[in-house]
């Protein structure tokens, strides 16, 4: 059976943001990328792009063969509390599967309290201290991307970090391969 990486996803979801990883990702025959959202309704992101859901949040209770869950920014993050997926993040928790958020889902993170005690980035400091809920100030890093007690956290900009990041925790290349990959696409092929 495939190794599982599920996607979570809202309306208006950053489809740039995770487009990197996500190559890298379904490249591998022994891993497959879910689409997982609150609900079944084909998602639409910011570059309208619609994606139909595999599962929802409710039916994705076996978390064996699940190796990630990546949370892509967006617009919707801030608009909703999203309970339900907060749910969703504490039940992969307890399964000891890692967590990867960029831009708009990092604070989705902070205000459920997933980020008091780790180590974490996100767009900006005072975007998270204006969320309720959100008490991990001593633990803000004004950075690309932080990997910190089964997190990884990246701002807006950082979406090759982010692919770098999540490739090197799954350990799905060598290590050289993926600095080599990173270096060509940070400084470009012609300099």
């Amino acid at each position: 059976m495939k190794k599982q990486v599920l996607l979570v996803l809202t309306d208006m979801w950053a489809d740039w943001e995770a487009a990197y990883t996500l190559h890298g990702i379904n490249m591998l025959d022994d891993y497959e990328v879910k689409t997982v959202a609150a609900d079944g309704v084909p998602k639409t992101s910011m570059g309208g792009l619609r994606v139909e859901i595999d599962c929802t949040i409710e039916s994705y209770t076996d978390f064996s063969n699940t190796v990630m869950v990546i949370l892509p920014g967006g617009m919707n993050w801030k608009e909703s509390r999203h309970d339900e997926i907060a749910d969703f993040v504490k039940k992969a928790i307890s399964h000891n599967i890692p967590i990867a958020a960029i831009c708009g889902a990092t604070m989705f993170l902070g205000k459920h309290g997933f980020l008091d005690n780790v180590k974490h980035t996100g767009d900006d400091l005072e975007f998270f201290t204006k969320e309720e809920g959100y008490n991990g100030q001593n633990n803000y890093i004004a950075a690309q991307i932080v990997s910190d007690g089964g997190f990884i956290t990246a701002n807006e900009t950082a979406a090759l970090e982010f692919a770098k990041d999540i490739w090197n925790t799954l350990k799905i290349y060598k290590e050289e391969e993926v600095d080599a990959w990173y270096t060509s696409f940070k400084n470009g092929m012609v300099q």
